[in-house]
Order: C-alpha cells, then structure tokens, then sequence
C-alpha cells in the first residue's frame, strides 16, 4: 500500500495507474477508522480498480468550541487497518499541504447546509464542501464514497456534484450499526459505559417516528413520540434537532412527498451523536 502526504507525490502515482488503464475510487475519511469506514472500502473495491483513502482532520469544518484538537487521531493504525481492508494508497497530508495560503475564494453549501446540523454548526457544510472540492480535483476519482450516516453531508454533496457537472459519480454506503442498532461513529469513544447503554434509544426513536408516520399519524404525533422515547431512555440528554423530512431535497414533508428520512443529533453528556434513516411513505 501506498501511503502518500505530498500532493506531487499522489499525482505522479495517480498519473501511473490511469496510463495502465486503472479506474479509481476515493473513499474520503478524517481517520479514526470503524467497520462504516470498511464497508464504504469493500464497495469501492468492487467497484473500481484501486481504491484511495485520504485521511485528514480537515480544520475548517470544525467551529471555535469544536473538538478538532481532540479528535482522535491514530495514523499508524489507520494505515494497517486500510492496507488489511485492501486499499491501495493513503493520502495523509498535513494541514499545510492542503491549504497552503491563508485567504483563496469560498464555496458556500447553500441551502440545504443552513438547517440540521448546520443551525448549530454555522460554517461545518463550507468547509467539508471545499475539502470535498480539494479532494476531487486531486485524485479525480471515477466514483466516491460516502456513508448515509452524514445524510445532510451526502445531499449537500450530491448537489454540488450536480449543479457544478463534476465528472464522477456519489456512491452512498447504508448506515453500518452496531448489533443494538447504534450508528458506528469515531465520537462513540467519547460515551461513557451508561451513556453507551443508553445511545441505541435515538435509533429505536427514528424507528418509532417512521413506524407512526407509515401508521397515519401526522409527521408533528410522529416526532412528538420520538421525543418522548428519547427523553423517557435517556434522561439528561439534549436534541438539537428531530426532523422528518422529504429526502433526498432535505425540504419540508409534504402530503405527496414518499421518500422520506428521519434525522436526529442528540447530545448525551458532551457528545453528539447523530443518526437517520431513510424510508418509503
């Protein structure tokens, strides 16, 4: 395996693979591997030739109070668990590698990343819009990766792949869970043993806010439900947002709308987790 930190240096492997002819696949990751991770590599390794992995805590997705300093990092065993899942080259670069110069022109997510988790993260979507945009353009992927668990980061990026005609397609990995039904998440390591027991009750309340909405019940009965799940399993936590919504559009439930997704981020102790699932009407 490949394990690359230059830009120059993953442009010359990459201008070797495609004169033999090598199709390509990127699975964008900021480390802290899990089976989510793995699953996105063993689709993109049925998809495409050679699978590259970037791995980088991208600064400018995270706010003031954020966690970027803590969030966990591990390169060495990031790097062995890719090379035995099958990847052919990490791309690992510092912060300085990617953003050389201080000032450059913006990309702004739009709509779709003003809501969500985006009300309590103003700026997050600009910033993983722009790290997507660097990554793109670097290893010019025939597809990329990405897990449903960031739904509202999968939207924003289907859309700009759309709207700017990027020349690749957004493959979207279903959420990897653990065997109660929590979403695999690097921030998991943050839940203390309680809190741990506690967290699969987000899943089960999106579960219950579809099984009403599919039942009759007005979307308002569902998510009322699902909040007195999450409060009645989990005493002391905070949500920062409950929605239904129309999906993949992230716009209000209407009566015609059938493809709908149920998103929570809910904040046990100081961790924030979030989860969804997508379903038929």
């Amino acid at each position: 395996m490949q394990r690359l930190t230059r830009i120059a240096d993953l442009r010359d492997w990459l201008a070797q693979q495609r004169r033999l002819g090598k199709t390509i696949a990127l699975v964008p990751t900021m480390g802290a591997l899990h089976e989510g991770h793995m699953a996105l590599v063993e689709s993109a390794r049925q998809s495409c030739d050679l699978v590259v992995m970037s791995i980088f805590v991208n600064p400018r997705q995270f706010g003031p109070n954020e966690d970027f300093d803590a969030y966990p990092r591990d390169l060495d065993g990031d790097c062995a668990l890719a090379q035995a899942h099958g990847v052919d080259a990490v791309f690992a670069p510092a912060t300085e590698e990617m953003y050389p110069h201080a000032a450059g022109p913006l990309i702004l997510a739009g709509r779709q990343a003003n809501m969500l988790c985006g009300a309590s993260r103003p700026g997050h979507f600009d910033g993983v819009v722009q790290v997507v945009c660097k990554l793109f353009n670097l290893v010019q992927p025939d597809r990329a990766f990405f897990g449903q668990k960031d739904a509202q980061q999968v939207a924003i990026i289907q859309t700009f792949v759309r709207d700017y005609n990027l020349p690749l397609e957004i493959c979207v990995i279903p959420v990897v869970r653990e065997a109660d039904g929590l979403a695999k998440s690097s921030r998991n390591v943050y839940l203390s043993a309680q809190e741990r027991v506690q967290a699969p009750a987000i899943h089960q309340a999106l579960q219950l806010c579809r099984d009403r909405l599919q039942a009759g019940q007005t979307p308002e009965a569902a998510l009322q439900a699902a909040r007195a799940h999450i409060a009645r399993e989990i005493p002391g936590s905070r949500i920062d947002y409950l929605e239904l919504l129309a999906w993949p559009d992230l716009l209000a439930l209407q009566d015609s709308d059938r493809s709908c997704i149920a998103l929570a981020a809910v904040y046990l102790g100081r961790t924030r987790l979030i989860d969804n699932i997508t379903f038929q009407r």
